[in-house]
């Protein structure tokens, strides 16, 4: 539908072509973008730019989220502060860590890491807490080691809420990977954008955009279907 109100607005001339290109055209200037390698280029730095800062943010809150799910005291103490840390968006993050890191691909991975982050140290917190405290005692009875309790009850009745933690945490670090780019970057899809509206080569724009939704849309899209394979057994088909 939004197509065919984007044909019509281009085809009867709503408005000028330089503000709203025609989807053939946009279509044109894609397929050009593809052929020449251009979109690979571009996206391959973008997708490796959030592959390393995702790790590393998701790495970081899974460790900060087990540490305050098993901990009340850790909990107790970091919470607060890291509820604050939390409230300032990833975006803002960016003019001091301009200061101290420059605008190479140091800043970008920071920003990125940061955007994954928060939601998965609260959801794997959220989760570990939320394991039946009778499972656990059933570890116990069994005369599981604490390293046994946790990786054989704790982290697989936690699996769901770290899951959620992962896919938004991807979420987060694709869009803080798209703002940092328009903001500090030579390269990648974010640039794509910043260069076409700086051309006012709108048709580039749009391209981008596209690229943009798609990318990300097929991340979110695998790590469901991730999900839904390693908890099949919680529909009985392992």
């Amino acid at each position: 539908m939004l197509v065919l109100y984007w044909w019509l607005a281009s085809s009867r001339g709503w408005l000028p072509e330089q503000i709203l290109p025609s989807p053939a055209y946009v279509y044109t200037t894609a397929v050009e973008m593809i052929v020449s390698g251009e979109i690979a280029y571009h996206a391959g730095m973008s997708l490796r730019r959030v592959v390393y800062g995702f790790l590393f943010g998701a790495m970081a809150g899974l460790s900060l989220g087990m540490a305050m799910g098993l901990s009340r005291t850790v909990d107790d103490y970091v919470r607060p502060l890291f509820l604050a840390f939390a409230q300032i968006p990833t975006l803002g993050w960016i003019p001091l860590l301009m200061l101290i890191f420059g605008i190479g691909e140091a800043l970008k991975i920071i920003v990125i890491a940061k955007g994954a982050l928060v939601p998965m140290t609260l959801n794997t917190a959220a989760g570990i807490r939320s394991v039946p405290a009778n499972y656990v005692e059933v570890g116990r009875a069994l005369r599981f080691s604490r390293l046994q309790t946790l990786r054989l009850i704790v982290l697989p009745g936690a699996a769901h809420s770290i899951f959620t933690g992962v896919r938004y945490g991807l979420t987060h670090s694709w869009t803080a990977l798209v703002g940092v780019e328009l903001l500090a970057s030579s390269e990648g899809l974010g640039y794509l954008l910043v260069w076409g509206r700086q051309m006012f080569w709108l048709d580039v724009v749009i391209v981008a955009m596209i690229v943009i939704g798609i990318v990300g849309f097929v991340m979110d899209k695998g790590f469901d279907l991730a999900e839904s394979y390693l908890q099949r057994w919680k529909r009985g088909e392992a």
